[in-house]
């Protein structure tokens, strides 16, 4: 199972965006794919019409309770997103305790690694939508993944939670556990009728080169037209711009899979 994380320090970048896209283009590929929602706010569970304060099992009880749940249990505990090949482990507002519960004690940043490995065999894609603040859920969502894709607004604020966020990818580099996954840099709310957008792409570029990917997500009323109608970006307007923009990002990925 890969897996991958979409992640940055600052709100509002397009997080949730990218991962049901990118979701719903590996389920139109026949791909087995659960998304994970590890955001208090719960944006990515609420898209697919989950009510999060109504479920009995949620990412809370796999963190709190994980390492003791066999694989079917932890299975038992993920949502149908009503789309083909799509399952969800939907957050609820009690993860946001996690970091007084559970922050200090030795071994909680690899919890969800462990979870997952219990249930690799059933998935082809693992996707992990985080919250936009440093701490137990971040540091679990890193340590379980490949490849970190960080979504950046094409503005200049945007770039500013880009630098606090590769800080924290270094410090975790840097410590004693051993984190190997690889990031990519993906522009997001691009608008190329501003200079704006364009200067801010050009300075991701000029700031960190080739982990940049080298296309942008462009401003797109059609994705927020898919989260209403509670569907994929993909099998809602499949021939959006945006759509055609998170095929072509996926496409770099699965290209930089197979170079790998």
């Amino acid at each position: 199972m890969k897996v991958w994380t979409v992640a940055n320090q600052k709100g509002g970048v397009g997080k949730t965006t990218t991962t049901v896209s990118l979701g719903g283009l590996l389920a139109e590929q026949g791909k087995r794919v659960l998304l994970i929602d590890t955001d208090p706010h719960a944006s990515l569970t609420y898209y697919f019409g989950i009510d999060s304060e109504a479920i009995e099992v949620s990412a809370y009880d796999v963190f709190t309770r994980g390492k003791n749940m066999a694989s079917e249990e932890i299975l038992q505990s993920l949502c149908p997103s009503g789309v083909e090949n799509i399952d969800i482990l939907p957050a609820t507002m009690a993860i946001a305790t996690l970091d007084r519960s559970m922050g200090n004690k030795n071994g909680m940043g690899l919890i969800l690694k462990k979870v997952l490995a219990k249930i690799s065999e059933h998935y082809d894609y693992a996707i992990l939508d985080c919250p936009p603040v440093l701490g137990v859920l971040m540091v679990n969502a890193l340590a379980a993944s490949e490849r970190v894709l960080i979504p950046v607004q094409t503005e200049f604020l945007a770039l500013k939670g880009l630098d606090r966020m590769m800080r924290t990818m270094e410090l975790m580099q840097q410590s004693a556990q051993t984190y190997s996954y690889q990031y990519t840099v993906v522009a997001t709310m691009y608008d190329k009728r501003t200079n704006a957008s364009l200067d801010a792409y050009k300075k991701l570029r000029a700031t960190y080169h080739d982990s940049v990917w080298p296309g942008v997500i462009p401003i797109d009323t059609k994705f927020r037209d898919a989260s209403l109608a509670q569907q994929v970006p993909s099998k809602h307007c499949a021939k959006a711009r945006g759509v055609q923009a998170y095929r072509a990002l996926l496409d770099y990925l699965q290209n930089k899979q197979v170079d790998a």
